[in-house]
């Protein structure tokens, strides 16, 4: 199209120029026309213009995405926030890359291969440096399937996790993802098997130096997750908090979760850490109070809520409308009314156990 409409405006002006010589006829003006027309062509075609990359990752009505500089040598790709579906293809989290000096450490590149590729394209944007490191933030696939992206060009790449976190995903967590984010995709998990498990296990304390970057790693007990990381990059006074804090969308809580341990974790990062930048597993990164209070708030308002209900011996159906209003400022996060309600009855469930424990 843009050729088309610059070869028109070409021939425009050499056949304006061209009429002023009087003396040539109207077929000796278009054939010196076409003449000067080719070889401007062939001269454009020497220098490669018609084979410009202009591609870019885009998603449909969610738009493009691409990295964009946060923080010193830090770059962020913000996904939407939406649950995965055909359109985002599975893509929804918040990929990072950190530039190093002979290379580039990535953070959770993204939910499946086919993702990743396009994630890695972009990366390629941004540095023409290799990829030396991968971390991972937990089980959750939407966050680590496109691994197997990175280390089909990068083989030797090393993939860092917590220990248990790898333990579970080969024991057929990854097998439980891939098939949610392919029903939710419409198949868009094409190429994801095998899978690029991490390589690297971690435990709580651990303290890594990748190529000059010195990262801290942090694992509550079960927050999220029980496979969680918190990831410290302290050359940049940057927190990656993973799927422990949600911004603009909620996700859900499985088995091995626990709101509690959210909630003590956030706000222990809250009273003890004073980062630059704090990066949410899903949704806009920020300063400390603006990123973490909206989902802090949030689950305290439903341990809150549940407390009272479980003390007056009523189920969490029964309070569900009631607590929703008292909610009403989150209506438009994706994913509210789903998961909101089932948030509340985990946080009664915790509240008994709780209870029980105590008790015993």
């Amino acid at each position: 199209m843009k050729r088309t409409i610059i070869y028109s405006l070409m021939t425009l002006s050499l056949l304006t120029n061209l009429h002023a010589k009087e003396s040539l006829n109207p077929v000796e003006i278009m054939q010196e026309a076409l003449s000067k027309m080719e070889a401007v062509a062939k001269r454009g075609s020497d220098v490669n213009i018609s084979n410009t990359d202009t591609s870019t990752f885009t998603l449909g009505k969610y738009g493009t995405f691409k990295f964009e500089k946060v923080n010193d040598n830090v770059y962020i790709m913000h996904g939407p926030v939406v649950s995965p579906n055909k359109e985002n293809e599975g893509f929804m989290n918040n990929p990072a890359v950190i530039e190093s000096e002979h290379g580039l450490i990535v953070i959770d590149p993204g939910g499946n291969y086919n993702v990743g590729k396009k994630v890695l394209a972009e990366i390629e944007k941004v540095s023409s440096k290799p990829i030396i490191a991968v971390f991972n933030t937990h089980k959750h696939g939407d966050h680590w399937f496109a691994n197997k992206a990175i280390v089909e060009k990068y083989p030797k790449v090393d993939i860092y996790a917590h220990e248990h976190m790898i333990k579970v995903s080969k024991e057929g967590e990854a097998d439980v993802w891939y098939g949610i984010l392919n029903r939710a995709t419409k198949g868009n998990l094409e190429g994801t098997k095998e899978f690029a498990f991490p390589t690297k296990p971690l435990v709580d304390g651990d303290k890594i130096e990748i190529d000059g970057q010195n990262f801290v790693v942090g694992h509550p007990k079960v927050a999220h997750t029980d496979t969680d990381l918190v990831i410290i990059h302290e050359n940049s006074k940057t927190i990656f908090l993973g799927d422990n804090l949600m911004k603009g969308r909620l996700g859900s809580f499985d088995e091995s979760s626990s709101i509690f341990g959210d909630i003590e974790l956030l706000e222990q990062i809250k009273k003890d850490t004073n980062y630059t930048l704090y990066v949410p597993g899903h949704g806009m990164s920020g300063k400390k109070d603006e990123t973490i209070d909206p989902f802090l708030n949030y689950l305290k308002v439903l341990v809150e809520e549940g407390q009272k209900a479980y003390d007056d011996d009523k189920e969490s159906y029964e309070i569900k409308d009631e607590v929703l209003k008292k909610l009403e400022w989150m209506k438009d996060w994706d994913a509210f009314e789903r998961n909101a309600p089932a948030h509340l009855n985990k946080a009664m469930l915790e509240i008994g156990e709780r209870e029980l424990e105590s008790e015993d």
